[in-house]
């Protein structure tokens, strides 16, 4: 059974980096997207990006664009966001996903939408204060 462990959160200053690793473990589909999420109390769950394993392509929320970069070791099955320039709001619970339901959006890039995605990991928690 495929499983995901999401590792890497902290404490980081306004500023700071942290890099969030994703492992998978188990059996994984020959081909699907993997994305990252985030979730701070009282909040909607957010997409943060997404990669499509098959193509390398990736999307990222306007949010984290230039900040974030989502890296991927496809033979360890390791997923990274590193994040860089961490703001306050980016705290948050961060988690891993994977989905093989293959939409893409008019531009065909994986979609960040929560309910798509069918296994989760546990999350991290990112937080980020002075």
């Amino acid at each position: 059974q495929l499983r995901l462990v999401e590792s890497g959160g902290g404490l980081v200053q306004p500023g700071g980096s942290l890099r969030l690793s994703c492992a998978a473990s188990g059996w994984t589909p020959d081909d699907y997207n993997i994305g990252w999420f985030r979730q701070a109390p009282g909040k909607k769950r957010e997409g943060v990006s997404c990669t499509k394993t098959h193509t390398g392509d990736t999307n990222y929320a306007d949010s984290v664009k230039g900040r974030f970069t989502l890296t991927r070791d496809s033979v360890n099955h390791i997923v990274y966001l590193q994040m860089d320039n961490l703001q306050p709001g980016d705290a948050a619970i961060y988690h891993c996903a994977i989905t093989t339901r293959l939409l893409t959006n008019a531009e065909g890039m994986c979609l960040m939408i929560a309910n798509l995605y069918e296994i989760w990991g546990q999350g991290t928690q990112v937080t980020v204060s002075s």
